[in-house]
């Protein structure tokens, strides 16, 4: 999960090793055969910063060796090769999200590799393994690569190393040993205090063969506190006491602490056992007779054993706390919702089973401008107030918690779950710091008997909704729907694909010429994009050229149109067409890029094209956006030499002013105009007047779609000097051009 959800507060995390001033003990004499320790991590610097840290290091008089290897397999491979690993020191995240943990699965079950110790360390404090895999899997250790200071890291790896000196050593007692793993591994499966204190207990008892007795605890202000108690002891569970209170248990137990070791007397024992997570805990156990030798050491291990799995039950929890609820406002998150919403989708698919459920987010409106205003301090108290009063006072059955910076979402029962019980909350302001505040909210909802799909799908949906309900109404609210559903995804796929067909040269460029209507001779032509999937379906261009626009591929591919399109009039140029102009559509994102005109002198430069054959064609409603802005623009483009025309003319709200101070040099008549000219006299009376306009402006003017002569005999009786369309000739091939002029020319000759 993010590291923070809080609007404005940056904390990241860095996938590398952080030392403070702290130094373990370097060696001072010379050191027998070292622990052999493999560092498997798909990042360089790790392997680097770990090895400083822990150079000239010793762990029981004997130095630190290392291995490295940069990936799961390639652990794979050292471990067949090189014996006798005390320490594998791995990451959690390499070639797949779950390299660590497959690799820790094929050291344990396949090469049946039961001593080596493993520490796994992630850079990502939000990725927490499954609960299974830490506690099935044997693993000794799991920490984030920032809070391993050299000393913590160096502590780590040392109680790593003893742990499996002792697992080595000890022969003798083999049952014991696979008791204690079975310890460490019932620690695991257990959750809550109480039950894990009181398996520890039993787990003593049975490795000195003796009933379970004692009391597992830990210092905390006032006194120790009784996490688990067994025999004798059990009414002692759950309470905090004074050491004095219980002179044996309790005293051995609070001597231990203080000495951070275990005691060992005739009649009773103190075990100890270090905590990472700030809190130590030592289990006080009366003895039916004393230790053996042998047993003592089987008891240090299981020690060690336990400490790591309490310390872990803790990491757990607090990881549990971290991957599935948000920091700032302690409500449920994305992570969480998820699996909320998994689980009531899963219900309603049931046999029989029925699911009357709804998803709401619900976005703060204009957060981010109160945030700057006020100070991220303030936005951080106003999150945390509005998730209180949805908690609340929404109905107590339904699910609250905070997705993103100012989204929360609510989760459950239809009737309960509305529009009208969530905005009524927004109606009274917010109390912060002494100050009121109205916020209002907008709302995307999903009906979950309506969707198919997960819960991550379901809150896509809801997504979807809350855009739509942004882009029409602030403070509204809107309902997903399937058509909606069908039409992102269709969107989504043809931009995948779009992308794909870029990369795979699917797109080409046709090319519609534009005659003389006095003489019918060709005199230029426009560059039409097309796009022909590979199995020869063509997608047309008012599906795929809006979906380019919107992810950017438009400015990619309208540089590849303009150097395609100028190359082409250089071949015609080339063939003995010398005075043909050529015409290139220009989108508002390509022509708003700031390096544009770069682009327009590259293609130029780079073809030989002539600028004075070159035409750029924008649209009139980009011609009457920030007309200061694009008059600056287009000042730019006409000094490299091309011309400019309007397309479309006619369908917007053009100022004549403005279009004067433009300087473009031609009017497109739109097509719709064109159509109509033979049957509405609003049609021809609206191209007379653009045709009537472009004279008084000195402007040329072309009309577009001419499909049959009919429309052509009028557009030229109006003063029309200038069309293209069917009646002329379909978009062509460029080889189709160059015989199609060619076939002009003998014509016109004849």
């Amino acid at each position: 999960m993010p590291a923070s959800m809080t609007p404005g507060v940056a904390a990241p995390m860095h996938d590398d090793l952080v030392f403070l001033d702290e130094t373990p003990r370097a060696p001072t004499r010379p050191s027998r055969p070292g622990w052999r320790i493999l560092i498997v991590d798909d990042d360089a610097d790790v392997h680097s910063t770990t090895t400083f840290a822990l150079a000239g290091l010793e762990v029981q008089d004997r130095p630190l060796e290392f291995l490295h290897a940069r990936s799961a397999h390639a652990a794979r491979a050292v471990l067949a090769q090189e014996p006798d690993i005390a320490v594998i020191l791995l990451d959690v995240v390499m070639e797949q999200p779950d390299a660590g943990l497959q690799l820790v699965r094929h050291i344990r079950e396949t090469l049946a590799m039961k001593d080596v110790r493993i520490i796994l360390r992630t850079g990502q404090p939000g990725y927490t393994p499954e609960m299974e895999a830490i506690r099935d899997l044997d693993i000794n250790d799991y920490r984030t690569k920032s809070e391993l200071t050299r000393t913590k890291l160096y502590t780590t790896v040392a109680a790593a190393v003893r742990c499996y000196q002792q697992l080595r050593a000890l022969v003798i007692g083999r049952a014991g040993l696979e008791r204690i793993v079975h310890a460490g591994t019932e620690l695991m499966r257990l959750h809550g205090a109480r039950d894990v204190a009181r398996s520890v207990l039993r787990q003593a008892a049975a490795l000195l063969g003796q009933e379970a007795a004692g009391v597992l605890c830990v210092r905390e202000a006032g006194g120790l506190r009784v996490l688990g108690a067994a025999g004798s002891a059990l009414e002692l569970e759950g309470l905090t006491l004074d050491a004095h209170e219980e002179a044996m248990l309790l005293g051995a137990a609070a001597r231990a602490l203080a000495e951070c070791q275990s005691e060992f007397s005739p009649t009773c024992m103190a075990l100890y056992f270090p905590g990472k997570s700030g809190r130590d805990f030592c289990a006080a156990i009366p003895l039916s007779q004393p230790v053996s030798e042998g047993n003592g050491r089987l008891l240090h291990v299981f020690a060690s054993v336990v400490a790591v799995g309490l310390d872990n039950v803790e990491l757990v929890g607090r990881l549990n706390t971290a991957a599935f609820f948000d920091r700032l406002t302690g409500l449920p998150n994305r992570t969480r919702l998820v699996e909320e919403l998994d689980a009531a989708v899963a219900q309603g698919k049931a046999p029989g089973g029925t699911l009357e459920a709804t998803l709401t987010l619900v976005d703060l409106d204009h957060f981010a401008e109160t945030n700057d205003a006020l100070g991220h301090q303030f936005g951080d108290a106003l999150l945390v107030t509005v998730a209180q009063r949805l908690q609340q006072q929404l109905d107590a059955r339904l699910t609250v918690a905070r997705i993103s910076g100012d989204i929360f979402a609510v989760l459950g029962m239809a009737e309960r779950n509305t529009p009208a019980a969530i905005q009524a909350l927004f109606a009274a302001p917010f109390s912060i710091d002494g100050q009121d505040v109205q916020v209002s909210a907008t709302l995307g909802l999903v009906r979950l008997h309506e969707h198919d799909g997960s819960g991550a799908d379901a809150l896509k949906d809801a997504d979807i909704a809350l855009k739509r309900a942004k882009s029409q109404q602030r403070s509204g609210h809107f309902y997903f729907s399937r058509s909606m559903g069908v039409e992102i995804r269709e969107r989504v796929r043809l931009m995948h694909a779009l992308r794909r067909g870029v990369g795979r040269g699917e797109l080409f460029l046709a090319y519609q010429p534009q005659v003389d209507l006095a003489t019918h001779r060709p005199f230029g032509a426009e560059a039409l994009l097309r796009w022909r999937l590979e199995d020869g379906t063509m997608i047309p261009p008012d599906r795929f050229i809006p979906i380019a626009e919107y992810s950017g591929l438009i400015v990619e591919i309208g540089a590849w149109v303009l150097r395609e399109a100028c190359a082409e009039l250089m071949r015609l140029r080339s063939a003995g067409h010398l005075a043909f102009t050529m015409s290139v559509n220009v989108s508002q994102a390509q022509f708003r890029h700031p390096h544009f005109v770069d682009v327009l002198r590259r293609a130029l430069r780079e073809s030989g094209a002539p600028p004075e054959y070159i035409e750029l064609e924008i649209t009139e409603s980009m011609a009457m956006e920030e007309p200061q802005q694009l008059t600056e623009m287009l000042a730019q483009v006409k000094r490299t030499g091309v011309s400019i025309a309007i397309d479309d003319f006619g369908t917007g709200f053009s100022s004549l002013s403005h279009l004067q101070r433009l300087k473009v040099d031609r009017l497109k008549i739109d097509r719709a105009f064109v159509s109509e000219i033979t049957g509405s006299a609003r049609g021809s009376s609206i191209a007379e007047m653009v045709i009537q306009l472009g004279r008084n402006l000195g402007l040329s003017v072309i009309a577009e779609g001419v499909e049959d002569e009919r429309q052509a005999q009028i557009l030229h009786a109006l003063g029309c000097p200038l069309a293209q369309g069917y009646l002329f000739s379909r978009p062509l091939s460029p080889q189709a051009l160059l015989e199609w002029l060619g076939t002009q020319q003998l014509e016109n000759a004849a």
